[in-house]
């Protein structure tokens, strides 16, 4: 289901399905409440999506993160439950009379491999990028970061995922909060890794956020409910809470690069002080 805000075309787009631990993702809250809204299995992973962001405005096209891409070995298939369907975002792109080649822009919320895996694929034995001709846009402290993380963060960044964008020519960081083009903006939020960056679209009065790692599932709208694989989960804490208050406030539409229910949605205050999902605008 696609969007219109203004001028530009939204669409979701799911790369890819994967299980995950879902200690990781909720971190210090107990099973017992988070497992009201993903149920386990035995292996105590949940079921999530890699869900990229489409957007058309102008001559661009814009793609948001990239998920998991199709570099995995069997051992590593199985232990994140990948499932790409009958191939991923090539399906989802051809279905809207669209192809790799076809995409002006990459945005890279951040270089953890559930988001950057599919910055190259394999052709003809060799590694090449996916998207041979666009643009990829990313904060230069999350590039530097990805090359020299710490121990707890390390096994979230595989340097293959991204090291052809070093040479390709392709490859544009950022310092800080950026206007892409019109409608357009990028800024940077700090809690889940260092120099992330969210994407805010703005068009006639209409304001779309891409949540990423910030707030990757509905079930993260509870402020104190953050993954543990955070680097700073107090700072993320923070900017949940000003970003789902402006949000309240101003109508913000939210998209979701993880939830298998909810692609996109507006949110309300349930009178506790609580945000919670007002309309769902585009189901998964």
């Amino acid at each position: 289901m696609s969007l219109r805000l203004g001028s530009m075309t939204v669409h979701p787009l799911v790369e890819g399905r994967l299980a995950l631990d879902g200690g990781v993702m909720f971190g210090v809250v107990p099973r017992t409440l988070w497992e009201r809204r993903f149920a386990p299995d035995d292996r105590n992973r949940i079921s999530l999506v890699t869900r990229s962001m489409l957007v058309e405005v102008g001559s661009k096209l814009i793609l948001v993160d990239l998920g998991m891409g199709s570099r995995w070995d069997g051992k590593h298939r199985a232990m994140y439950g990948l499932d790409h369907g009958t191939n991923g975002l090539d399906t989802a792109l051809a279905q809207l009379g669209r192809s790799r080649a076809d995409i002006t822009d990459v945005v890279l919320s951040h270089l953890h491999f559930d988001a950057a895996g599919g910055t190259t694929r394999e052709e003809g034995g060799e590694l090449r990028l996916s998207f041979p001709k666009a643009t990829v846009h990313l904060q230069r402290r999350q590039w530097k970061w990805a090359h020299q993380p710490t121990e707890k963060d390390a096994g979230s960044f595989r340097k293959d995922d991204f090291a052809l964008l070093e040479r390709s020519g392709l490859l544009h960081l950022l310092e800080g909060a950026t206007e892409l083009c019109a409608g357009v903006n990028l800024f940077v939020s700090e809690g889940h890794t260092v120099g992330m960056q969210l994407v805010r679209l703005e068009a006639e009065d209409q304001t779309l956020v891409f949540c990423a790692d910030l707030i990757p599932t509905t079930a993260h709208l509870h402020a104190p409910w953050v993954s543990a694989s955070d680097l700073y989960p107090l700072t993320a804490i923070e900017e949940k809470r000003q970003l789902l208050a402006q949000a309240v406030e101003e109508g913000w539409q939210l998209f979701f690069a993880r939830d298998p229910h909810v692609a996109i949605c507006t949110v309300k205050d349930d009178g506790s002080g609580q945000v919670v999902v007002d309309r769902v605008l585009a189901p998964a």
